[in-house]
């Protein structure tokens, strides 16, 4: 009795492992792209300035406040990457789930790209 009950425990501990481990995924990494209302774009990711990240996917999710602008990432450095994340048209949000790989990143308005920029490195 006391041997059987000593198995169930260790058969549940074990499932119970299994099953903690394979619910620990770690989620897509949110990056919180701006543009707009003004002359002004932005890339952040917990509050902070995006300036470097790690190879991978991450989710965008821009805010576009402006019939007049958009905002576009392409990899400069390290191959050749380029996509419009909103329109010019387009205001609201939109997500966008991107496979960043190493580089040196480049976000902007195409329409104000001058004035209207940013950069990162993918490592």
């Amino acid at each position: 009795m006391i041997r059987a009950s000593i198995a169930i425990i260790a058969t549940t501990a074990a499932v119970l492992v299994v099953s903690v481990g394979a619910s620990g995924q770690t989620a897509t990494p949110t990056l919180k792209g701006t543009v707009g209302p003004g002359y002004m774009i932005s890339l952040t990711m917990n509050g902070k300035k995006v300036k470097s990240l790690k190879r991978g996917s991450y989710k965008f999710v821009v805010t576009d406040r402006s019939t007049f602008h958009n905002f576009t990432v392409e990899r400069e450095k390290g191959g050749k990457f380029e996509k419009d994340l909103t329109s010019v048209a387009f205001t609201g949000n939109k997500t966008v789930t991107l496979k960043l790989g190493p580089g040196s990143w480049k976000y902007y308005c195409k329409v104000h790209e001058p004035m209207m920029y940013g950069f990162f490195k993918v490592t």
